[in-house]
């Protein structure tokens, strides 16, 4: 059996399920319940928020239901494909456009090279990496495939710029890596753990002689060898926050209990017998909450903790202060501006799907543009010609503080979006005003997002190991399993079904 992979039985929980509670609502959490009462369980999900999704939502401007957060998914894996599948979304799955994106460098705008991993090119003579490269970094970047394949993989942790700049030069770094790192994981590649961003690419270097090799053999594994950049993503039509709303449905209907705007204020360890159902556990938990004045508790026989790192941490520290010294640090404080314009000139698609924008580019303050009605036809349908959706993103991990301020004062807001009306003019070669504008709105990701930095890796399988001495205890989400919905789809199946193996079926037969 593959135990990356897990097809629950579909059942209703029946009376005497065992019960188990899951903290956190965004698509981890949303998914760990689904497996866990399909297996037969009966399971209540807490959330403060009062929507489900977490970085997955959803907000309307101009009329428009858009995706607030991630507004697609990684295909290197068919984790996420297969997940739309068995909530009914399966013929709602599409491809972006392949005209493929930009990438803004400090001398100007070219096309992104066809590239499958954190922007590290699979062919030096594609003409696109020989425009962004230039006859020197070329040069530099074709000695990675005379390096002995020791160099950048012996290392036990290795950030994803040590691994570039190492076997293909700094110009590589600087000019393709950097920003494809920053406009996906809002990071800069000196702090990034390789490993976990990019799994088994230090292996491929080993195993195929060049990291230029190591990045094709990936590629044509998954199918995108040849294919435009963009093209290893897919989405959704309608948006991917429509896979929440099918899952929140599944839940619904197999009857689980959802608690939205509940926040957990602290969580327990209960006394044994103190679950109704627990035969043979050796740990129950207890899950105190609070929703407006009304509070409560509910006690368990397994607990999954789907919230980001620092909450999960301070949550469980006071029972398990053995997980205090792996705290994470808070993500990066991101703003996504999303604007609605009739500007018919962006009909034309001037930078196809979006833009990249370099770190040390002057000007720009940035780090992506994504043209969201270039890149999903079915966005573009329900707009109609002339009217456009642009999404702008701006903060980083691992960098000084933008030149945009980041704050919620209504005035540094208005400011923003005439920020992201400039950066949208300039990137896209088009005037974009505010007379132009049907909609505009500015979401806050504060932390939220994932942050791997060296090491990090590490730190999870001593996690893992930790929460494995606990047992009932489950840890998952985007702080263990990394970033973006294939990882983190994959990584919360396999906890599930890691912990169903170690408690039987899940089914009480008392």
């Amino acid at each position: 059996m593959d135990r990356n992979k897990y097809t629950p039985r579909p059942r209703t929980a029946s009376a005497s399920a065992r019960r188990a509670a899951v903290v956190g609502g965004g698509v981890s959490g949303l998914l760990a319940a689904m497996d866990l009462q399909a297996a037969g369980w009966q399971v209540g999900v807490y959330d403060t928020a009062s929507s489900w999704g977490g970085c997955v939502g959803v907000h309307e401007v101009a009329g428009l239901a858009l995706d607030s957060g991630a507004e697609s998914f990684a295909t290197r894996s068919s984790a996420v494909a297969e997940l739309a599948a068995e909530v009914g979304l399966a013929k709602n799955i599409v491809a972006p456009d392949p005209a493929g994106a930009w990438v803004w460098l400090p001398d100007g705008p070219v096309p992104l090279p066809r590239t499958g991993i954190l922007g590290i090119p699979s062919d030096l003579q594609a003409p696109e990496v020989r425009e962004a490269l230039g006859a020197s970094g070329l040069l530099r970047a074709a000695l990675d495939a005379k390096m002995p394949a020791s160099v950048g993989t012996t290392e036990a942790e290795c950030s994803v710029a040590e691994l570039v700049r190492a076997r293909m030069g700094r110009r590589v770094l600087e000019r393709l890596v950097a920003p494809v790192v920053a406009g996906v994981h809002s990071a800069d590649p000196e702090v990034l753990d390789v490993d976990m961003v990019a799994p088994g690419l230090r292996e491929g270097i080993r195993e195929h002689g060049s990291l230029v090799a190591a990045v094709a053999a990936q590629r044509s594994a998954a199918g995108h060898s040849g294919s435009k950049p963009g093209s290893a993503v897919g989405g959704l039509v309608g948006g991917m926050h429509t896979l929440v709303a099918a899952l929140v449905a599944r839940l619904a209907d197999t009857g689980a209990a959802l608690h939205p705007g509940h926040a957990v204020t602290a969580i327990r360890r209960a006394p044994a017998g103190a679950a109704r159902h627990g035969a043979g556990f050796p740990s129950r938990w207890t899950v105190d909450w609070a929703a407006g004045p009304d509070t409560g508790s509910d006690t368990v026989e397994l607990l999954v903790v789907a919230t980001d790192g620092p909450t999960a941490v301070k949550l469980l520290a006071p029972e398990l202060p053995e997980l205090l010294p792996f705290a994470p640090a808070p993500g990066p404080d991101i703003r996504l501006v999303t604007l609605v314009v009739d500007v018919p000139e962006l009909d034309s698609k001037p930078r196809g799907t979006g833009v990249l924008v370099a770190p040390q580019t002057p000007g720009i303050a940035a780090k992506a543009l994504t043209h969201a009605t270039a890149k999903w036809q079915w966005l573009a349908d329900s707009t109609g010609p002339g009217t456009h959706v642009l999404r702008l993103s701006y903060g980083r991990a691992g960098t000084a503080a933008d030149a945009v301020r980041l704050t919620a004062r209504p005035e540094d807001e208005r400011q923003l979006v005439a920020t992201a009306l400039a950066d949208a003019t300039t990137l896209l070669g088009v005037p974009v005003t505010g007379d132009d504008v049907l909609g505009a709105d500015i979401v806050r990701w504060k932390g939220a997002l994932p942050f791997a930095a060296v090491g990090h890796q590490a730190k999870v399988a001593q996690i893992h190991a930790l929460a494995q001495r606990h047992p009932g205890l489950v840890l998952t989400g985007g702080w263990m399993s990394g970033n973006g919905l294939a990882a983190v789809v994959a990584g919360t199946r396999r906890q599930v079904r890691a912990v169903l193996d170690s408690v039987g079926d899940g089914v009480s037969t008392t």
